[in-house]
């Protein structure tokens, strides 16, 4: 599985290019447009993509609902504090309707900053495409640019398509929640994934699971 950055640089964008279970970083303020195998596009997600990212969060019952405005400030580049990011994908080129959303979040600066997955939605016709799994590995991505070292998400624990995709981008139990999820209920499992042996803002990092 390969992803190739596209496009022209600018600000505000991050490129990344994937090699099987790793990634490379090439610089965390360019524009990404990129493809991944047959037909599967990632980007930083901008404002004009909200409609499409609420429409698919709210038919996605499984999936944590925030207002438009928590998706509105995802968009800032703020430093310090509680920072977000927002990838698209489509299944299909760049430009096609978006089929699948991540959410971020890094807390805090080095060498102690932690992040985690939040959320990963992909509309049911699209799954088994690759989508999620190329939006995990943007967001940890991300957090390596971050200066992150881990990545914590936490699943369903009944949801084994989820845990198994986890599973396979390197993350591993560490911990349940019983109850901690309603509508419906469920356990929740916490799992994790190193993701940088150094850490580092601007790509210091290593994306490959130790």
């Amino acid at each position: 599985m390969r992803l190739r950055g596209l496009g022209h640089p600018t600000t505000n964008w991050v490129v990344v290019r994937i090699h099987g279970f790793g990634v490379d970083w090439l610089g965390w303020r360019w524009r990404m447009t990129s493809t991944i195998g047959a037909g599967v596009a990632v980007r930083r997600a901008v404002e004009g993509d909200l409609a499409e990212i609420l429409f698919l969060e709210r038919e996605t019952s499984t999936a944590p609902h925030w207002g438009a405005a928590e998706y509105r400030g995802m968009f800032a580049e703020g430093r310090g504090g509680v920072r977000r990011c927002l990838f698209v994908a489509s299944a299909g080129r760049a430009g096609e309707a978006i089929a699948g959303f991540a959410v971020g979040k890094a807390v805090g600066e080095q060498p102690g900053v932690e992040a985690e997955i939040e959320s990963v939605v992909v509309r049911a016709e699209a799954r088994r495409l690759g989508l999620g799994t190329a939006l995990c590995r943007a967001v940890m991505g991300w957090a390596v640019s971050e200066g992150a070292r881990e990545v914590d998400l936490e699943v369903r624990a009944k949801s084994a398509g989820a845990v198994r995709l986890y599973t396979g981008l390197g993350f591993v139990g560490v911990g349940k929640r019983p109850g901690y999820y309603a509508g419906p209920a469920d356990d929740a499992v916490v799992m994790r994934c190193v993701v940088g042996k150094t850490g580092g803002g601007g790509g210091g990092g290593e994306l490959f699971p130790e």
